[in-house]
């Protein structure tokens, strides 16, 4: 099974649409609220090599990057390949 992580805040809209989005594909995943722990904000902050945005996505440990680059994993084939190195 894929691990996936998902950065987040509670008044994000991309973080919601890419939620969604994985959502739609069956897929599960870890929320980590930034909001509500400063220290995970942190540990994002270093995971995404200073990426102050959210949402930030992790696919396996892999930085994919916010919704758009989600999206963009997704349509290439990229998010594909990034879920099949778990199985």
């Amino acid at each position: 099974m894929s691990k996936i992580e998902v950065y987040s805040t509670a008044v994000c809209p991309y973080c919601v649409a890419a939620k969604n989005l994985l959502k739609s594909k069956g897929l599960e995943w870890t929320e980590v609220r930034i909001d509500i722990d400063a220290e995970q904000r942190n540990v994002m902050l270093t995971r995404s090599g200073g990426r102050r945005t959210v949402p930030l996505i992790f696919v396996n440990d892999q930085h994919v990057g916010g919704f758009d680059d989600l999206v963009a994993a997704d349509r290439s084939g990229k998010l594909a390949r990034l879920l099949e190195q778990a199985s």
